[in-house]
């Protein structure tokens, strides 16, 4: 039981944390190859705003993503010792 309880919470750190990189560095990637005007100087930074906006939206889902994934694995795994 405690190390079903370790790795849901193992599991939904690294959503936690790993999901708004990634889509950070994904809208990021996005807006500079599809709007020429991100990074020219004088923008003011709205493309990485956007991105930062983004990732902080995207927290949370990767959280239930992360714990999801875990039960998920748990239930597998005591189906088939069953």
């Amino acid at each position: 039981m405690f190390a079903t309880i370790a790795r849901v919470f193992i599991y939904g750190l690294i959503g936690l944390v790993g999901l708004p990189v990634v889509t950070m560095l994904l809208a990021l990637t996005l807006g500079y190859l599809l709007d020429p005007r991100c990074g020219t100087p004088g923008d003011s930074g709205g493309c990485e705003m956007g991105a930062a906006t983004v990732a902080i939206a995207s927290a949370l889902p990767g959280l239930a993503i992360g714990v999801a994934l875990a039960v998920f694995q748990s239930l597998r795994r005591r189906q088939r010792h069953d």
